[in-house]
């Protein structure tokens, strides 16, 4: 890895107070502000985590969700168990035909209050197909929540920022009362990355 690159990192405020509050992740501050802001996570929620690896969303929503609520992570890398009863993650790939149904086997309730996706591509380095392929995930992941969530339940996605992501916005104001582009404080400044938060599911 380059020198520069983890000089940067470790100046990094987000990434220093991940690592002092043991979280795998600086992005689990992403989801931990939306929470603050918009309850977008309440307690006793039943949370799916697309994309979870390495677990640092998961354990944003476990702090969430309180000893009554149920985190669900999933992805295609084994993701490290939490030390929480509470949740659990399996292998799978989002664009497996039998996704919703695996899902589903593992929720308490076979429904989910919340889903949350922070699925990335490969990124190839050229911006219209890597832009195309993250609204594809984008996309597969709002049909998944679409399929899990209660009436009410909320969904908080990632896409990237170019000409297809003004349709896929579209497409989530179609399904929920409430929509917001967000781009977090967490999120890196030279990241193209923003979110959708979509909540009350018509």
């Amino acid at each position: 890895m380059p020198k520069a690159w983890l000089r940067e990192r470790r100046k990094d405020y987000f990434y220093r107070k991940a690592k002092e509050e043991q979280l795998r992740s600086r992005a689990a501050y992403k989801l931990l502000e939306m929470v603050d802001r918009y309850d977008l996570i309440r307690p006793s929620d039943a949370v799916v985590d697309l994309g979870a690896a390495p677990g640092g969303w998961m354990q944003a929503a476990l702090r969430a969700v309180g000893e009554m609520g149920y985190v669900l992570g999933v992805d295609v890398k084994e993701v490290e168990p939490l030390e929480a009863d509470n949740s659990r993650s399996i292998i799978c790939d989002i664009n497996d035909a039998d996704i919703v149904d695996s899902i589903r086997g593992f929720l308490p309730k076979g429904v989910a209050d919340v889903v949350l996706s922070d699925v990335s591509p490969n990124v190839s380095g050229v911006w219209e197909v890597d832009q195309a392929r993250q609204i594809d995930l984008s996309r597969r992941s709002l049909l998944i929540a679409a399929s899990v969530l209660r009436r009410g339940g909320n969904v908080f996605v990632k896409v990237f920022q170019g000409d297809l992501m003004d349709d896929f916005v579209y497409e989530v104001r179609q399904q929920f009362g409430f929509v917001r582009l967000i781009k977090p404080a967490a999120s890196r400044k030279k990241s193209s990355e923003l979110f959708v938060l979509g909540m009350k599911k018509k």
